[in-house]
């Protein structure tokens, strides 16, 4: 609030509704989990559920689906926060069902994709009836479409026709046997409002989120880390760069941006200046086609 007036800032109003929203799940289903993979998004997820319930220890666990080529960095920062809370974390690993033969690596050795199906099973292994996704209605047009509950079938899929109003903050969960429901806390938050919420609570991240000297190679207009996943390829020199991320997924389709933004507020400054979404100049997952979004979403992933 500020001082003088005692009036709610902007932001103050979407932390009070994502707290409504994490408090109504949990009072609304028998089993909610949260995705966490150390990203900003899911950080502040957490940041808001621990405020949401405190003093009370954290009344659901953690979700992460690790793809096997994720940053270091920011697993570590994951392994940190889940020690420092005490909170269960469920690992649901891409790795497990490639050594399994289950899934197969794909020609790009890009394994976004390939999270769908540990997703589904370990919400349906876990008896998950409701899990919190960080999905911000800016990041991406398929994402723009999406309700804060989002109905999912039995099969894990999203069709955009269920959808269900959401008039004066109320939420429908109601589901059949089988089908959960995704909850969005941050749909109406944008990046910058993150960032301003990370500097108004102190809220710590991955280094990786500020500007450092990194091994990058450039290709198709992003600078990506090189890896076990394939890159780089013959004509793709490896050079050192002062760059920070945006946003953190698969190092084979997250792009680094040249910056020399080193602390909050100059990340703040810099996102304010840009014209381009985090995912649009940093995902090349996203780029695979003009409905690679909604085609994921509709099968089952985030």
């Amino acid at each position: 609030m500020t001082a003088a007036t005692g009036s709610l800032t902007h932001t103050d109003v979407l932390e009070s509704e994502a707290v409504h929203i994490l408090r109504e799940v949990a009072g609304e289903f028998e089993r909610p989990v949260l995705l966490f993979s150390g990203g900003k998004d899911s950080v502040v997820m957490l940041h808001l559920a621990l405020k949401a319930f405190a003093p009370a220890p954290l009344p659901f666990a953690l979700l992460h689906v690790d793809t096997g080529h994720n940053f270091p960095e920011v697993l570590a920062y994951r392994d940190r926060v889940v020690a420092r809370h005490g909170l269960r974390l469920h690992i649901a690993s891409v790795q497990d069902y490639i050594d399994r033969g289950v899934l197969r690596e794909r020609p790009d050795g890009t394994r976004n994709p390939l999270q769908t199906l540990p997703l589904l099973d370990a919400i349906t292994g876990g008896g998950f009836d409701a899990v919190f996704g960080g999905g911000r209605r800016d990041e991406e047009k398929a994402r723009a479409k999406e309700r804060v509950f989002s109905l999912r079938d039995e099969f894990g899929t999203w069709d955009p026709r269920r959808q269900r109003p959401e008039l004066w903050q109320l939420y429908n969960g109601r589901h059949l046997p089988g089908e959960h429901v995704r909850v969005f806390p941050l749909s109406n938050w944008t990046e910058l409002d993150v960032w301003q919420y990370i500097a108004q609570e102190r809220i710590e991240l991955p280094a990786i989120y500020f500007a450092h000297e990194r091994e990058v190679f450039l290709r198709s207009g992003m600078w990506l880390a090189p890896g076990e996943w394939g890159g780089p390829r013959d004509g793709e020199p490896v050079e050192r760069r002062r760059v920070r991320y945006r946003t953190v997924g698969d190092m084979s389709c997250t792009g680094a941006v040249l910056s020399e933004a080193a602390r909050v507020d100059e990340v703040i400054a810099e996102i304010t200046a840009s014209r381009l979404t985090e995912r649009g100049a940093t995902r090349a997952d996203d780029r695979l086609s003009e409905a690679a979004m909604e085609d994921r979403k509709r099968e089952g992933y985030f």
